[in-house]
């Protein structure tokens, strides 16, 4: 008999559960049609879900039509019990995605579609509702193919030649078959199905039975079984318990066979399969062996966990889906958080959405979840299984941080009788795409063992930022080198090593910090539009109109969790509940109040000690810890992107430590100049020699102003570039940054006296709403706060630009990015370390000529005397 898993996922409120009841009752399994609303459905076994008339667990029911045996897993379709879904889909043969016909592909189908296609699961589409007014199939179908693929084609008239026609469009071997046949058989359809390349459509309304038999016989017809291997293999994907408190593991066998009493092993566990048991709704069979192919739950299997793979199995990705909120649960006075904690971590076995964490500092327990709806939900199931009554608090978001650049972290490790040093390059990776892990490091320098021992490390624990604390996600982190010792070196340095690789990296590189945003469908009257999206834009978020009559608009965009969580009473309230608001996670996205977020947490990464920044080194036999910011001073191993960059002919500016400055060399801005505005020019100036950066106007600018056409000589600071460079003014600025800021025009104002030039300090007012340019002389010397949306480079760099020809001018910066536009300009150059050493070199040379002055004035009495007593000394001494 032919074996399928098949899936059912929806948006909520799609008929998800209504499409189950009909396929179970049409295949004789059930005698009568269950309803949502009447709670009898088959598959709603919980009295919340009855309560509540939504899915919340996934749930399994066996039936049979013709020679094909089923396996249906009804998936929860609300977002928030998303994690439910997710984790089914790793079980499932095919899928069955429900969409509303009156609704059309809302925002958790789009999210539901990239699931399926990052597991690679063949997918067939069932439009319900058909039965509505207003639906219009053309419609439906236009819009199956703009917003998920345009394979979507509708098989209600199998065998017409516009139905092979869109075929031959989704795939050149069905192309070229209906080219030479005049049609295309069954065989070419399955495989095309199988590969995702066509994703059959059936439109009905399985409320009144219309087209669901016709989907079931597309789907057996159409369907391949998966070729399943000789040796044994399963994949765990979810965990429950009976209604005694067994614990059960249920699992897809995907290879070989299972039988009652064998062993089960996966690395860190090793236990015996007490009993095997096959579910269809409420009640189970036992049975003493089972195939490939059929999904089962087994006891005595007390540590398994969902994802994991036995056998030939390999365990799965971590999960897309992930937590977005955060609550500390509020427990009764008598009860005792260290005696809840291990019963709240059963529920988070069984709910992959439910993330519980002890707080060691504030001694309180948290929980991570999906959205509100599960609130609810977990006190419910808390009050059920352990009589204990809970509450929570109003909850924060759950953010995370990633960078914005590539970096070297170096993590050392070196007490007396340990060693380890590890280098892991640390570089931004694509929105979406969690943590990865790899290594490039030669076993030359580090054994095999050692590195795969660096990955365990990397992967046993959740990583976090610098900026909240918050976890790092959207990078890749490999390791490139690393050392150890033969003698010395044991499995815990390295874990203290690379940790200390991961935060020293995080410090040194440009940290981002994310939120998590809803995609969200709101439908609401025509004349409330203008109310909604005015909601939208003050909520950060952007939104168009995605369709409209002459009663109805729908409105889709995406919008910050924390500022649209609680918008759907509002839509209920200003629409007279005429509005509707779906909303999907969408993902993270850069934070939108990154600053004030950082400020109102105020986490200092310097003073987590559980996650330390910087490495220990060993001198004289003792260890002493060493700085995050001079690791890379003390380190053992040869940079690993400064050794490439020298390889490549490149300069690395993130392997200058913090404390010294960034600094482009001439030749490099030569390299960059001549390869973009040079780039252009074609054959008319090959016969020229080309003068290089050196060659031209960027020599080198110490001494400052040289004799050049006698021009007023001007001297523009970019002032919080240089006070941030000048270390004695950066140590200011945490205390005052008033004083930092008088302390350098102070300076300008005495070199101005030396040099007497024109001397201009911009200073940044870019965020200062409504802020205007102004102008100010301070002392000998001039200031300029910019207006608002003027940064300070701006302002330089359109004086330079301007005044070029006008003035001799020269830029006091150390900005990479300023530096090269303002050479480009043809203006003269100071780094922010230059500047200092010409002012202080200007002080010197005033000192000097102040006592060669001195030394040269010599005083004389016969300057003093009268020319009468001049003459009669003279006498005197001409006298005998």
């Amino acid at each position: 008999m032919k074996n399928l898993v098949i899936g059912i996922l929806a948006h909520v409120d799609a008929g998800k559960t209504t499409l189950s009841e009909s396929m179970l009752y049409l295949s004789g399994k059930i005698g009568k049609l269950g309803r949502v609303d009447t709670k009898d459905a088959y598959l709603d076994t919980y009295e919340l879900e009855r309560a509540r008339g939504i899915t919340i667990f996934a749930k399994q029911a066996i039936f049979e039509m013709g020679e094909t045996q089923f396996t249906l897993l009804d998936t929860p379709g609300h977002v928030d019990f998303s994690a439910e879904m997710e984790r089914t889909l790793q079980a499932l043969d095919y899928a069955i995605l429900v969409v509303s016909g009156s609704d059309g592909v809302q925002g958790h189908t789009q999210t539901l579609w990239r699931l399926l296609h990052k597991y690679r699961i063949p997918v067939f589409i069932f439009v319900n509702k058909m039965d509505q007014m207003g639906t219009n199939p053309e419609k439906v179908r236009e819009e199956l193919k703009k917003q998920l693929a345009e394979g979507c084609i509708e098989f209600g008239e199998i065998g017409t030649d516009e139905f092979y026609d869109q075929l031959a469009m989704c795939d050149e071997a069905l192309l070229e078959e209906y080219l030479e046949t005049g049609h295309v058989a069954s065989a070419q359809i399955q495989k095309a199905i199988q590969e995702r390349k066509v994703f059959p459509c059936f439109f009905g309304s399985a409320l009144k039975l219309e087209g669901v038999e016709q989907l079931l016989q597309g789907i057996i017809h159409y369907s391949i079984v998966p070729d399943y291997p000789k040796e044994f293999g399963a994949k765990i994907f979810k965990i429950t318990r009976d209604e005694q408190g067994n614990r059960l593991t249920h699992l897809k066998i995907t290879g070989g066979k299972l039988k009652v009493k064998d062993i089960l092993m996966n690395g860190d566990w090793q236990e015996k399969v007490n009993q095997i048991r096959v579910y269809s709704g409420q009640k189970f069979e036992s049975v003493n062996e089972i195939g490939a192919g059929n999904v089962c739950a087994v006891t005595g299997l007390s540590q398994a966990r969902p994802g994991e793979g036995l056998g030939i199995e390999e365990a799965s990705d971590t999960p897309v889906l992930t937590p977005v909120l955060s609550y500390r649960i509020i427990l009764p006075l008598d009860c005792d958080p260290r005696v809840m904690i291990p019963k709240l971590r059963q529920i988070e076995e069984e709910e992959p959405e439910l993330h519980v964490v002890w707080d060691e500092q504030l001694q309180e327990i948290q929980v991570q979840i999906m959205g509100e709806v599960q609130i609810e939900i977990l006190q419910s199931l808390i009050q059920d299984r352990f009589g204990v009554e809970v509450a929570f608090d109003e909850g924060r978001i759950l953010y995370k941080e990633t960078i914005a650049n590539r970096v070297e972290g170096v993590g050392h490790f070196e007490p007396l009788r340990h060693y380890a040093e590890v280098h892991l390059v640390l570089e931004p990776g694509e929105p979406g795409s969690g943590l990865q892990l790899g290594a490039e490091c030669s076993e030359d320098n580090l054994s095999k063992s050692w590195q795969r021992l660096v990955l365990t490390h990397l992967a046993e624990k959740e990583h976090i930022g610098v900026l909240t604390g918050s976890e790092i996600t959207d990078m890749k982190i490999t390791l490139v080198a690393g050392r150890a010792h033969t003698k010395h070196t044991e499995g815990g340095d390295f874990r203290e090593a690379t940790y200390r690789a991961v935060r020293q990296g995080l410090m040194e590189a440009e940290s981002i910090l994310l939120e998590p945003y809803y995609a969200f469908q709101l439908e609401l009257p025509v004349k409330m539009v203008g109310r909604a999206m005015t909601d939208i834009e003050k909520m950060r978020g952007t939104c168009a109109i995605a369709q409209t009559n002459d009663e109805m608009t729908v409105l889709v965009g995406s919008a910050p969790v924390i500022t649209m969580k609680n918008y759907q009473k509002e839509v209920v309230a200003y629409t007279k509940g005429l509005g509707r608001l779906f909303c999907s996670l969408k993902g993270y996205e850069p934070c939108h109040n990154e600053s004030e977020v950082i400020t109102s947490i105020g986490y200092d990464p310097e003073k987590d000690f559980g996650n330390p920044t910087g490495s220990v080194f060993c001198a004289h036999g003792t260890g002493y810890l060493v700085a995050w910011d001079e690791v890379k001073s003390h380190m053992h191993l040869e940079s690993y992107l400064q050794k490439r960059a020298d390889s490549e002919g490149e300069t690395v500016q993130n392997y200058t430590s913090y404390t010294e400055e960034k600094w482009i060399s001439l030749d490099e801005i030569d390299k960059i100049i001549n390869s973009t505005f040079y780039a252009n020019q074609g054959k008319k100036s090959a016969w020229r020699k080309r003068r290089t950066a050196r060659d031209s106007h960027y020599e080198s600018t110490t001494p400052v102003f040289r004799e050049m056409e006698s021009k007023e000589e001007y001297l523009l600071v970019d002032g919080y570039n240089i006070i941030h460079a000048w270390p004695e003014l950066k140590e200011l600025v945490e205390d005052h940054m008033e004083g930092a800021r008088i302390k350098l025009l102070d300076s300008l104002s005495n070199y101005q006296g030396i040099r007497k030039c024109q001397i201009i300090v911009v200073f940044d007012a870019h965020l200062v709403q409504g802020h205007r340019e102004e102008a100010i002389d301070y002392q000998n010397i001039h200031l300029v706060f910019t207006k608002e949306a003027q940064t300070a480079d701006q302002y330089i760099e359109r004086f330079a630009h301007d005044n070029r020809k006008r003035y001799q001018i020269t830029v006091a910066t150390s900005d990479g990015l300023e530096q090269i536009i303002i050479r480009g300009a043809g203006c003269s150059l100071l780094s922010a370390r230059e500047l200092k050493l010409e002012i202080e070199g200007a002080k010197e040379r005033m000192m000097q000529d102040f006592q060669e002055a001195k030394r040269g004035e010599r005083n004389y009495l016969s300057d003093a005397l009268s020319p009468e007593v001049k003459e009669q000394l003279e006498q005197v001494k001409k006298s005998p």
